[in-house]
């Protein structure tokens, strides 16, 4: 299955430095990310499945797009953490009515580097 069929990428270019940074100790990243987003983000949202490790970030101020937090991320690059590896992915979620729903990747990061997200970046990107 495409996921590009019913949901159209974006990434905002920090996103992209993250990613970046994270793949010098994490090679599989990319592939990883892909995953997610079709077994996470994909079932979630167009499918309808209950899929646990995806919290809305409440507080932000922002009423559209959704922005959530990604808590359970499998990163084959860690050994032994399986989905609960530690990175955490923020995203924002629009509800588009043409065919394709559209995710904007924000942040991705590893837990051990970092406590929580970069509100200000969400808000700055949406607010």
């Amino acid at each position: 299955m495409k996921i590009e069929e019913h949901l159209e990428i974006i990434r905002v270019p920090e996103f992209d430095k993250d990613i970046k940074k994270l793949k010098k100790k994490h090679r599989t990243l990319e592939e990883d990310l892909r995953r997610f987003l079709l077994a996470q983000v994909y079932m979630h949202h167009i499918e309808k499945h209950d899929v646990k490790g995806l919290y809305r970030i409440p507080g932000l101020g922002i009423k559209e797009p959704k922005i959530y937090k990604a808590t359970r991320f499998s990163c084959q690059s860690l050994k032994g953490g399986g989905s609960y590896s530690g990175i955490r992915v923020i995203y924002a979620y629009s509800e588009e009515e043409n065919d394709r729903d559209k995710i904007t990747l924000i942040e991705i990061y590893y837990k051990g580097d970092k406590e929580n997200e970069n509100r200000d970046r969400i808000i700055k990107s949406f607010g």
